[in-house]
């Protein structure tokens, strides 16, 4: 995709990192990843990247393994979220498969070495891959325990110099409570980081919205599981999810 098609476009956004769960790769099952999801979350990019959008994903992996989780058990914290990181891994490169079958350039991009599966993370790199029109997969976490994937999402965001964080959920957008359970629970269209951070709604952990805070990154949170939903968000259509900044 040419410059010039980019400045064309009628985009509100033109370099984006998607954040989405590994969690939301697994669609229904109780574990692991659904390739019918993957295939369905690559159409999405698809039709963002077609309209001239330079997109990168970071995505977790929480279907597989969480350092925190139960699973984890009593395991060192730093071997557990190792693990964690390396099931980013494994979902980035399902992800990457899925959307090279429908034709879109990738690059998966890992900041723990593994040259079989992916490239090694350098920022210049990953800029470079976005100019000439690939998607861009961000696997393994910062490469750091104790970090989570919103952290790497808000740090690799930076890094490139994205516009805006878009951050996939189940729900559309940001409510004062769990949805889910609290049907009174008022949805926001727009909220500051800060009160994000005082009311502690489970946006992004507090290291990731005090990063993208400090360099006033703004975040999008939306409903992945609705059809067209970043392609609305990027041609700037109003009412989709709820927007931090």
């Amino acid at each position: 995709m040419t410059t010039n098609a980019i400045e064309q476009s009628p985009l509100a956004y033109r370099r984006v990192l998607l954040k989405i769960s590994g969690e939301a790769l697994m669609g229904e099952q109780n574990y692991g990843i659904d390739v019918n999801v993957a295939r369905s979350v690559a159409e999405e990019l698809k039709a963002v990247h077609a309209v001239g959008v330079q997109v990168a994903v970071v995505v977790g992996g929480g279907n597989i393994f969480r350092g925190v989780s139960k699973s984890a058990g009593n395991m060192d914290r730093s071997s557990a979220d190792y693990i964690g990181m390396l099931a980013t891994v494994m979902n980035a490169v399902v992800l990457q498969d899925a959307l090279e079958k429908i034709q879109v350039d990738t690059r998966v991009l890992s900041a723990i070495d593994i040259p079989q599966l992916a490239e090694s993370f350098i920022r210049r790199r990953a800029v470079r891959h976005l100019e000439k029109g690939r998607v861009v997969i961000f696997a393994a976490g910062t490469g750091n325990p104790y970090f989570t994937t919103d952290s790497a999402a808000a740090l690799r965001a930076l890094e490139i110099k994205a516009d805006i964080i878009l951050k996939a959920t189940k729900v559309d957008g940001v409510y004062s409570a769990d949805p889910m359970t609290d049907a009174s629970a008022e949805r926001f269209n727009e909220i500051t980081y800060r009160q994000v951070l005082e009311r502690q709604l489970r946006v992004m952990d507090a290291s990731a919205i005090s990063l993208c805070m400090d360099n006033n990154l703004p975040i999008i949170v939306f409903n992945m599981r609705e059809p067209g939903n970043i392609k609305r968000v990027v041609t700037g259509e109003h009412g989709v999810g709820t927007k931090v900044g």
